[in-house]
C-alpha cells in the first residue's frame, strides 16, 4: 500500500472523527467527549500533513506549535467565564487571520519567475483573503465590544449599507482583475487586502450588543469558510473537509439564534438594534412605565423559595457576571433537599455567546437533566410555584409579545410572568443589551431583589437553610 493511499485514508478518518465529534457536541453530556474526539481527528491530519511534506522546515512549525499551545493553555486557564465570548471572538478572528495569511503566502510564493499564478488558486487565493480578512478585523471589532473597550451601541453612519456593498464589490473587482490580468500586481493585491479588513470593521461595528451571540456565530462560521478556502488554496484535503464543517455548522448555528430572536439575518446584520453600552455599562432608567416596583429582601425570598412547590431558575449575563453560578447550583440543592421540584430553563440567546449559560451551569456542575431549552420549558410556567430571573433581562420581557414599537417584538421570550411568584435579582433597573425597559420588572408578581447576584444567591442559601 503505497503511502499516498495511507495518508488518504488518515485523512478519511480525521473527517470521521470531526463528524463524530461534532455530533456529540450536540448535548452535553457527550460535549467532552466530542471535543477530544475532534481533537484527536486534528492531530491524526497535523501528523500526516507532516510526513506528506517530509517534515520540510519543522524548525518554525515546531516553535509555533510549542507557542500557541503555552498560549492556548495558560489562557484557557485563566479566563474567566464571563469572558468566554470575548475569548471565542479572539479564536475565530486569530482562525481567519491564519487563513488569510497561508492565502496571502501562497500569492507571494507564486510571484516567482518559473510559477504562474492560475484561475483556481487565484479564486482561492482572493477568497481565503477576503473572508479570512474580514473574519480577523469582524472579530476583534467584536472582542472590543463584548471586552467593553468599545461602546456595544450600534454605530451608524449615512449610507453605510452602499459602503459596505462598494467595498465588497471592489473587493471582488480588484481580485477578479489581479486574477485574470495582472497577477503579478502586488499593490493592487494590498489593496485586497486593506478592502477586507475595512469590511470586516464597517459591516461589525453597526452590530448592537444584543445580537453579539449571532455575530459570535456567524464569525465562527467565517472562519470555517476562510479555512477551507486555505484548504483549497494548499490542495489539503482534511483544511477543506473541516473548514466545511465549522463553516455550515456555524451558519446552522446563526440560524437558530435568529429563529431565537425571530428575526432575519439580514436584519441582525443591518437592523442596528440594541443601544445599551457595554463598556460603560450606560443605565437605562425606569422612565416612564405605568406601574410601581415590588422589592423583597432575602428572609422573604428565602421563605418563599424554601416552601415552594417548584422552582425555575432563570440564568443570563448578570449571573456570568457576578460568577454566581456556583451560588446558584447550592441554592437549588438546598432546594431538591426540602423536595422542592428545581429546573434551569436556557434562552437560546441568553449570555453574549450560543451556549453560554450552559457552559457556565456546566462549570457549576448542574445536572443536565435539570437544563431546558426554551420550547421545552416554557408551558412549565404556569404550573411553577416561583420562578426566579438571575441576571436575565431581554428574554423575559414581555413587551416582545405585544410592543409593535420595541425592538424585541416577535422575538420567543420565556413565559416567566406565568408562574404564580416572580423574584428578579439585578443591581438595579438598568434595561438589557437591546437598551428598552423590562415590563417584568413592574408586573404585579415579580418582587426585586437587588444586589450582587453571587451575594444575594448566598444570603438565599443560608437563609433557606434556617426556614
Amino acid at each position: 500500500m503505497s503511502f499516498f493511499t495511507i495518508a488518504n485514508l488518515a485523512y478519511l478518518v480525521s473527517a470521521a472523527l470531526f463528524v463524530f465529534g461534532l455530533k456529540r457536541l450536540q448535548s452535553p453530556k457527550t460535549a467532552r467527549s466530542g471535543n477530544v474526539m475532534a481533537a484527536v481527528g486534528m492531530a491524526l491530519a497535523i501528523i500526516v500533513t507532516l510526513l506528506e511534506t517530509n517534515f520540510a522546515n519543522w524548525q518554525p512549525i515546531l516553535v509555533g506549535a510549542v507557542i500557541g499551545a503555552l498560549a492556548g493553555s495558560i489562557s484557557a486557564r485563566a479566563v474567566q467565564m464571563t469572558a468566554m465570548p470575548q475569548m471565542v471572538g479572539l479564536f475565530n478572528g486569530f482562525g481567519g487571520g491564519a487563513s488569510a495569511l497561508v492565502a496571502i503566502s501562497e500569492f507571494m510564493r507564486l510571484l516567482s519567475p518559473d510559477l504562474v499564478l492560475t484561475a483556481d488558486s487565484g479564486v482561492s487565493i482572493v477568497l481565503g483573503t477576503l473572508i479570512g480578512g474580514v473574519t480577523f478585523s469582524g472579530s476583534m471589532i467584536a472582542f472590543g465590544k463584548l471586552q467593553g473597550w468599545m461602546t456595544g451601541a450600534p454605530i451608524t453612519w449615512p449610507l453605510q449599507k452602499a459602503m459596505n456593498a462598494i467595498l465588497f464589490i471592489a473587493t471582488l473587482a480588484i481580485g477578479t482583475y489581479v486574477i485574470w490580468f495582472d497577477p503579478t500586481n502586488t499593490t493592487l493585491f494590498l489593496v485586497i487586502i486593506g478592502l477586507a479588513l475595512a469590511l470586516g470593521i464597517t459591516s461589525t461595528i453597526p452590530i448592537g450588543g444584543a445580537d453579539m451571540p449571532v455575530v459570535i456565530s456567524l464569525l465562527n462560521s467565517y472562519s470555517g469558510l476562510a479555512a477551507a478556502a486555505a484548504g483549497f488554496v494548499v490542495d489539503n484535503r482534511v483544511l477543506i473537509i473541516s473548514g466545511s464543517l465549522v463553516g455550515a455548522s456555524g451558519l446552522i448555528l446563526t440560524n437558530i439564534m435568529c429563529v431565537g430572536m425571530n428575526r432575519s439575518l439580514a436584519n441582525v446584520l443591518f437592523g442596528a438594534v440594541g443601544t445599551a453600552d457595554v463598556g460603560a455599562g450606560g443605565s437605562v432608567g425606569a422612565g416612564e412605565h405605568a406601574g410601581t416596583v415590588q422589592s423583597i429582601d432575602a428572609d422573604g425570598a428565602a421563605v418563599m423559595l424554601a416552601y415552594a412547590r417548584s422552582v425555575i431558575f432563570v440564568p443570563g449575563y448578570g449571573m456570568a457576571v457576578a460568577q454566581a453560578q456556583h451560588a446558584v447550583r447550592e441554592l437549588a440543592d438546598v432546594l431538591k433537599d426540602r423536595g422542592v421540584d428545581v429546573k434551569y430553563a436556557i434562552h437560546p440567546v441568553a449570555g453574549r455567546m450560543p451556549g453560554h449559560m450552559n457552559v457556565l451551569l456546566a462549570e457549576a456542575n448542574v445536572p443536565y437533566d435539570e437544563l431546558y431549552d426554551m420550547d421545552d420549558i416554557n408551558d412549565s410556567f404556569k404550573n411553577t410555584s416561583v420562578a426566579v430571573v438571575i441576571g436575565a433581562n431581554d428574554v423575559v420581557n414581555p413587551a416582545a409579545r405585544h410592543d409593535t414599537s420595541s425592538p424585541l417584538y416577535g422575538m420567543p421570550i420565556l413565559n416567566v410572568d406565568e408562574a404564580e411568584h416572580i423574584i428578579v435579582l439585578k443591581r438595579s433597573m438598568r434595561a438589557g443589551f437591546a437598551g428598552v425597559e423590562n415590563e417584568l420588572f413592574f408586573h404585579p408578581k415579580t418582587m426585586m431583589l437587588f444586589g450582587d447576584a453571587k451575594e444575594s444567591v448566598s444570603k438565599l442559601v443560608m437563609e433557606a437553610k434556617a426556614a
